[in-house]
Order: C-alpha cells, then sequence, then structure tokens
C-alpha cells in the first residue's frame, strides 16, 4: 500500500453500495441521508473499525478514451446512481456496525431512496496509490528512459 488510505492496511476491506435514485428523490434527498448515516458511522465506529469512506455520484460523463462498449455521449444514470465506498479493518467490524441501534434508522432511510434495493459487496483491496510530486515523476520518468532497454 502508498498510503492512499491512512491507516488502511492490506488485511482491509472495502464496501460497496449502489443506489440507485427512485425518480421522486433528488440529489439532496440522497446527500441530507448519506451525510447523517456516515456521521453515524464516524462517530459510533471510527474506534471499531471504521478507516474512512466517500460517496461518489455519477456525472454523466462517459470516457470514450477509457470505454470499450461503444462511443456513449453520456450515462443515462448521471445525477441517480450513486456508489457508497466505505474502508474497514475486517468484514466482522463491518457487519457489526450495521447491527448498531443507532445505525439502522438511518440506513432504512437512505434505502427508502433506492429503487434497486441493496447489495453491499465488500471487496478486498489488491492496489491503491496517490499521483507522484512533480520531484518524482520526473524521477521516475528517468529511470524509466534509464532502464527501457534493459527488460
Amino acid at each position: 500500500m502508498s498510503g492512499f488510505i491512512p491507516d488502511f492496511d492490506s488485511d482491509g476491506i472495502v464496501t460497496v453500495n449502489r443506489v440507485l435514485l427512485k425518480p421522486q428523490y433528488s440529489i439532496d434527498d440522497l446527500e441530507e441521508r448519506v451525510a447523517m448515516l456516515c456521521e453515524n458511522v464516524k462517530t459510533y465506529h471510527s474506534e471499531t473499525g471504521f478507516i474512512g469512506g466517500m460517496v461518489v455520484l455519477n456525472s454523466g460523463m462517459i470516457s470514450n478514451e477509457g470505454s470499450t462498449i461503444g462511443q456513449a455521449v453520456e450515462s443515462p444514470m448521471k445525477d441517480r446512481e450513486a456508489l457508497i465506498i466505505t474502508f474497514w479493518r475486517s468484514f466482522e467490524e463491518h457487519e457489526s456496525s450495521h447491527r448498531s441501534p443507532t445505525f439502522q434508522p438511518l440506513f432504512r432511510q437512505v434505502l427508502a431512496l433506492c429503487e434497486n434495493g441493496n447489495e453491499e459487496i465488500a471487496y478486498r483491496m489488491l492496489w491503491s496509490g496517490k499521483s507522484y510530486t512533480p520531484e518524482e515523476a520526473a524521477e521516475a520518468r528517468a529511470a524509466k528512459e534509464r532502464y527501457a532497454g534493459s527488460a
């Protein structure tokens, strides 16, 4: 690991929830409910396995340079799909957090927004990284050029 996610080691897990908003709800509804849920997790589980997390919203942009499924212009899930991604020391600690009496009511409020129900998948981290500083990038390029012929 490279320290991209401080205090997260290779034994930890990453959980991902995919939320598809029901048409009658807005991004503001999602942000409010997820903020309450995330604040609860930080408050009650920072000492019992929670390392960090993020929530990302589908921007609608599709990378035609990085996609191999055609040349779409915009995702139909724009502003309707969000991913809730959390980082935990262990799966057991994650599961325990979900059994917390303070967590469950807030979790149900988020689920009420979802047209797709919920499936939370736990992943094992294989790699994470952050960008080089300008000096590190220059050094890496120089090393690549220096040793390119020896591989």
